[in-house]
């Protein structure tokens, strides 16, 4: 079972990923490396995987790598998690990669 911190991360990396989420609270995941080539796949944020697969977790951390949103080094702390080969440990950068990005979009629109 997930535990509620997951699902909060999940979520952010859900939003930052632009998935869809409907009324029901099922994300439209459009990534394709996670569905069907001919369909899209749709599920709730305590089905997702960022934490615990690397095939959910690769694309996320390759968008934040290709973001040109100046973040504090943040890149670099995910080219070293990636050396590590620990999903938890890519997976938590990643999470304070996205919280430092939403922050400096925060800013900019203020």
């Amino acid at each position: 079972m997930k535990t509620k911190e997951q699902l909060e991360q999940n979520r952010l990396i859900a939003e930052f990923m632009e998935f869809t989420k409907d009324s029901d609270g099922l994300y439209l995941i459009d990534d394709y490396n996670l569905r069907s080539e001919e369909e899209y796949q749709a599920t709730y944020v305590d089905k997702m995987k960022f934490h615990c697969s690397w095939d959910w977790l690769m694309p996320v951390a390759e968008r934040c790598l290709c973001t040109d949103e100046k973040t504090d080094g943040q890149h670099y702390f995910i080219n070293d998690a990636l050396l590590t080969c620990n999903i938890e440990v890519v997976f938590d950068r990643v999470v304070e990669f996205i919280k430092d990005y939403n922050q400096s979009i925060k800013k900019q629109t203020l």
